[in-house]
């Protein structure tokens, strides 16, 4: 027997605020507690970096898949495994600042200001779009596709910008790694 939608939505949505608050307060202690660890995690940035990148192209694929396809199943594929790579992402993200020390940029002038301004906009929006994003995957997933839709529109291209910005900051912090 199949629960009625509205009570699958609100479970699942209860679920994505649970997953959202966790996932918030873990960033926010990662950077006061540290695991010592005896593996090198440097290797983390890069495969969390090239995560984040897939997903941006996910993202790209799954709106062209639905815009310009009409093809729903496509769409969604894509989608599912934007959000896998992202949580893969969340993981190896959460990890390595849980065991390694943070990395300060060592740029100067313009690049600075740009990275600052990248890095700032990438983290507010991180942290505000992850319940968004799962809501806007409960709709679909719960058949309320109009509901989908309407989120999607600015759900999306913020993801989009998140998915992208991250590789982008890795890219500026490259040089300053030791």
């Amino acid at each position: 027997m199949s629960e009625p939608p509205n009570h699958r939505e609100k479970r699942l949505n209860r679920w994505a605020w649970l997953v959202s608050i966790v996932v918030f307060v873990t960033v926010l202690m990662m950077r006061r507690i540290k695991f010592d660890s005896t593996v090198d995690f440097s290797f983390l940035p890069f495969v969390y970096s090239l995560l984040n990148t897939v997903t941006f192209f996910l993202l790209l694929a799954g709106f062209y898949a639905i815009r310009f396809r009409k093809n729903i199943h496509w769409h969604r594929r894509f989608m599912t495994i934007a959000i896998g790579t992202s949580a893969l992402f969340l993981l190896g993200y959460i990890w390595y600042h849980f065991t390694s020390e943070a990395t300060s940029y060592c740029g100067q002038g313009y690049f600075r200001l740009i990275y600052f301004v990248l890095l700032i906009t990438h983290i507010i929006l991180a942290a505000l779009i992850l319940p968004f994003i799962l809501f806007t995957y409960i709709r679909a997933l719960t058949g309320q596709f109009d509901r989908h839709k309407a989120m999607a529109k600015w759900v999306f291209p913020i993801w989009l910008y998140v998915s992208i910005s991250g590789p982008i900051v890795y890219l500026m912090l490259r040089p300053c790694y030791n």
